[in-house]
């Protein structure tokens, strides 16, 4: 009972989070919360005869309950009164509370009201139109222990909705924000239709979820609604600066992603404030060095709405990489500029074009995204990654992932889930090139002259809420949320020939952050263990991961999220199909936090324990910290 009190706690000298300062206000607050522990219970008679506070210290006191339990209530006889849109058998089902159930008062509000999944009888009207219901429950006998209840009920007319308007938005364009709107003028109020919305103005990013806010204002004499939804920017561009360690030598990144771009206003001088912004596009540009021996370009841009119809997503990317041994291209012979000949170097051009669409069956949180992908590798005496040093080599894939994405928000979720299937296919080049493979002439320049491949992945997160406090006026409600995740990575050959592609393998281990994805590579996180220890030197083929956290929040403002987490996670990776066990693992616990910056974006601290030995590498230290940047670096 004492864990009920919320604000009115003891003084524990172990418990340096909790000072034990006395506040009336807050006192008497803790004391319904007591009594609705009771409640819960089935003792709706539950009072506080007397409480009495008495000073021991000059600066302690003690309170004393003396508190009347009262007798245990249940259930018994469930009427409904005035349904006439369903039936009783319907209500019923839905209200999920049967004859002998201990009497509890938030189940019984929470099942007509206010169930978070929306459950509910209010939900259930409230969904087909019926804005202006009501249903009242009224204690009708109270028989020793039992409780006979009447529902009686008001469904009014459907409501339809006249008017939407948006308030607080003063950067991005109202059509941004009405395309992502599912209430419509003309259509039939649907309550879930707002959480809907809710759900998907918070995934845009551009506007604080804790301050969003719907407001409905009824119409009963003409059967109609008008909505408003009150909306409070906050930035969503990001300016990424960073080192790492990789390769030997320190990685600097300098980067910078406007979230909220316009396009189309490019050429307008009066739209630079700073940028031409409003649209909801994106345009990202990046770059990493090390100087003569790593440089790394990259710039992408995104039309999530492309023709402004329907929510067809266009992105378009160009990206260019070249590692050396540190040699310039050129050199100077009699005077004369001549190509560099101790030069060795790897150098890598790609574009890709990919197309994004949401769609409406099984249901409107799938997606479908297809992606076609040039990559053209040329070798210079490059020797550290591949079978041979000097030529050139063709990476041309097409990918498919179909998603399903039900998560509330982008930054700390809550609640929701993210399924994804990515499959990836290059041709089949040996169906129709008539090389034999199986010759001892043929070179692996040859072979990988046009890489082929195929490669699967299947990753599953669910967000649950642990405890579910409701935030008060302007204070936001901070809950416990476990996060599970399980992934599997699958790289295999058309012919097996061929052999398995030196390209785009899984190296699993460490932060997820270090080294230089040259090759198509996926560098996965395993937090405990040391940066890709847990696959050979030239990757594997197969991998699988799965990961708990628990996060609760330190603070939910946009301008410094911050969150604490406790981590166990475990997984492995292996080269050969007949070495693949899901169950053989690696495994790893520890703490972390996140710090989301909104001109930085997520930043990761960890420190994480490995619990398992690696034969590879037997003086690895036990625990180590891990630092990280961006949310999704080193998932699988």
């Amino acid at each position: 009972m004492r864990r009920t009190f919320k604000e009115t706690k003891r003084r524990r000298w172990w418990n340096p989070f909790n000072s034990g300062k006395f506040d009336e206000d807050n006192y008497e607050k803790d004391k319904k919360t007591f009594l609705a522990k009771y409640n819960q219970k089935g003792f709706r008679d539950a009072k506080i005869v007397k409480d009495t506070m008495y000073r021991v210290e000059s600066n302690r006191v003690n309170i004393d309950l003396v508190v009347s339990e009262g007798g245990r209530y249940y259930f018994r006889n469930i009427n409904w009164v005035g349904n006439s849109k369903y039936s009783t058998k319907d209500l019923n089902n839905v209200f999920g509370v049967k004859k002998g159930d201990i009497y509890d008062q938030s189940q019984l509000d929470a099942k007509l009201f206010m169930n978070p999944n929306g459950n509910d009888i209010s939900s259930l009207y409230m969904d087909d139109g019926y804005l202006f219901f009501n249903v009242t429950p009224v204690e009708i006998m109270v028989t020793n222990d039992s409780i006979d209840l009447e529902m009686r009920i008001y469904e009014g007319k459907q409501a339809t909705i006249n008017k939407v308007t948006i308030v607080g938005n003063t950067k991005t364009n109202d059509r941004v924000i009405l395309r992502e709107i599912r209430t419509k003028p003309g259509q039939l109020f649907r309550r879930s239709d707002i959480i809907r919305t809710q759900r998907e103005l918070s995934q845009l990013g551009y506007f604080d979820p804790e301050k969003m806010n719907v407001v409905p204002t009824p119409n009963p004499a003409t059967g109609t609604v008008d909505i408003e939804y009150t909306v409070e920017e906050k930035p969503s561009d990001q300016i990424e600066l960073s080192g790492g360690y990789g390769g030997g030598r320190v990685v600097g990144t300098l980067g910078i992603s406007f979230n909220n771009f316009s396009g189309k206003n490019f050429f307008k001088s009066e739209a630079w404030r700073p940028l031409p912004s409003g649209d909801g596009q994106r345009l990202s540009v990046r770059a990493q060095s090390n100087g003569l021996y790593f440089q790394s370009y990259n710039i992408s841009f995104t039309e999530p709405w492309l023709g402004g119809k329907k929510p067809n997503s266009l992105s378009v990317t160009a990206y260019y990489s070249v590692q050396s041994n540190g040699q310039t291209r050129n050199a100077k012979s009699n005077g004369e500029k001549i190509v560099n000949p101790l030069r060795q170097s790897l150098d890598i051009f790609g574009v890709s074009v990919g197309l994004g669409k949401r769609l409406k069956k099984p249901d409107d949180y799938f997606t479908l995204y297809q992606e076609l992908n040039y990559q053209y590798y040329t070798l210079n005496n490059f020797n550290s990654i591949f079978s041979f040093s000097k030529g050139y080599s063709n990476n041309i894939y097409y990918k498919v992932t179909v998603q399903r994405n039900s998560i509330d928000k982008p930054i700390f979720e809550t609640r929701g889930s993210q399924l994804a299937l990515t499959g990836q296919f290059t041709p089949p080049y040996s169906v129709f090139n008539n090389k034999d493979y199986t010759s001892p002439l043929m070179t692996d320049k040859q072979r990988y002259k046009f890489v082929e491949y195929q490669k699967y992945k299947f990753t599953a997160k669910f967000f649950t809420p642990i405890t579910n406090k409701r935030g008060t006026e302007g204070k936001e409600a901070r809950n416990l949320i476990l996060r599970t995740s399980a992934g599997f990575g699958f790289l295999t050959s058309y012919d097996a020939k061929v052999g398995i592609s030196p390209f785009e393998r899984f190296y699993l281990g460490g932060s997820g952050l270090t080294g230089y994805a040259l090759d198509g590579r996926e560098i996965i996180a395993l937090r405990g263990y040391d940066d890709q220890s847990l696959s050979e030197r030239t990757g594997a083929a197969f991998i699988t991961k799965y990961a708990m956290e628990l996060r609760f929040p330190v603070t939910l403002n946009p301008q410094a999220t911050i969150y604490v987490l406790g981590f166990a996670e475990a997984g492995n990776s292996w080269t050969k199909t007949n070495d693949f066990d899901p169950f053989n693992v690696k495994r790893s616990a520890g703490v972390g936090v996140r710090v989301f910056l909104p001109m930085f974006g997520l930043l990761g601290f960890d420190y994480g324990w490995r619990m398992d030995d690696v034969p590879s590498n037997l003086g690895m230290q036990k625990g180590q910290f891990h630092f990280t940047i961006g949310a999704a670096i080193g998932e699988l």
